[in-house]
């Protein structure tokens, strides 16, 4: 494969822990590059952009997406990527960020790390990427998702001529048995607006975001002239939306607390995507999820396997722009 896209000097080595850090015309470049792969990859054409590169996978918390479509990824651009988690580090002993990061700078040529932990994640993978390096992506953090977000703007612009004007409905969603981290919708918010879509963002008051972050989508929002705005009503997210990405999170904001977190989820369970929900939106509207979803609770069977359901492509685009991700900084 020979791409058309040319890589800046000032990627080379960049870091990506959020979509923040970088620019638009930089994100463009990675969408671009993205959708040569994808091409290459449906006509069988070798992509081997990246040979004989190592990428370190540091996973804290457990994946399906995420680590094969890295893995996966980094193999089909020629490279080796070797899965790692701290239990089976010395990380797991005691050894600090510092001496994580130093030593796998010496051998390989990116660090990819998935961290959930609320108050942890984020503030370790900008550590390692203070003493590495080599690149640092993240895999997953507790504020930013960023590789998610990626794939799903890269799914919205396959499906729309123009996304400028889009309405997005990002809306919370009942579902059992543990809490979620914040940062897919954290990373919904501040790129979408940034890229003109009009985003509505729904949810419970105890269920609020980092107040830090909807801050930062509304001056991105007004940057570009889009909007931003917070409802505490379900069915906001929906009417009259293009695009719609009903997702659970749990009330880290509001609490600590596991048992009472868990409780605040069985508060709500009429928010849960279905087809009446899903006919307030246009006649086109797509339904988008990052996986896995909690069939039944989140969302039912005839949405998530329905027409308008986009999400095994929207899974599948988490290859394309990883890909892409690591080509233009490896």
């Amino acid at each position: 494969m020979n791409p058309s896209v040319v890589v800046p000097d000032r990627l080379r080595g960049r870091d990506f822990i959020s979509t923040q850090d970088w620019s638009l015309e930089e994100l463009e470049l990675l969408f671009i590059l993205a959708g040569q792969l994808k091409k290459a990859r449906r006509e069988a054409e070798p992509t081997h952009l990246l040979p004989a590169k190592t990428l370190y996978m540091i996973f804290f918390d457990a994946s399906t997406r995420t680590r094969n479509s890295f893995e996966t990824g980094i193999t089909q651009l020629g490279g080796h990527g070797i899965y790692l988690s701290p239990d089976r580090m010395q990380i797991s002993h005691g050894e600090n960020a510092k001496d994580t990061a130093k030593v796998l700078s010496r051998y390989g040529d990116g660090i990819a790390i998935r961290h959930c932990t609320y108050g942890e994640g984020n503030a370790y993978i900008r550590e390692v990427a203070e003493h590495a390096d080599i690149p640092v992506l993240s895999m997953q953090d507790d504020v930013y998702h960023p590789c998610q977000v990626l794939a799903d703007y890269m799914t919205i612009r396959e499906r729309f001529p123009s996304t400028r004007g889009l309405k997005l409905g990002v809306a919370w969603t009942s579902a059992p048995n543990y809490v979620r981290p914040l940062s897919v919708p954290q990373s919904l918010i501040l790129m979408m607006p940034r890229l003109g879509l009009d985003v509505t963002l729904a949810y419970p008051p105890e269920f609020r975001l980092l107040p830090e972050i909807e801050e930062q989508a509304r001056a991105n929002a007004e940057a570009a002239g889009s909007r931003f705005q917070i409802s505490h009503r379900f069915e906001d997210a929906f009417e009259d939306a293009d695009v719609v990405v009903p997702k659970s999170w749990g009330p880290l904001v509001h609490t600590r607390d596991v048992a009472e977190g868990l409780r605040l989820i069985e508060k709500y369970p009429r928010w849960r995507c279905d087809a009446e929900r899903i006919a307030l939106g246009k006649e086109h509207l797509v339904y988008m999820h990052p996986l896995p979803a909690d069939r039944g609770r989140e969302v039912t069977d005839e949405v998530i396997d329905g027409p308008h359901s986009a999400v095994y492509d929207e899974a599948e685009n988490r290859l394309h722009v990883q890909k892409a991700l690591m080509a233009l900084v490896m």
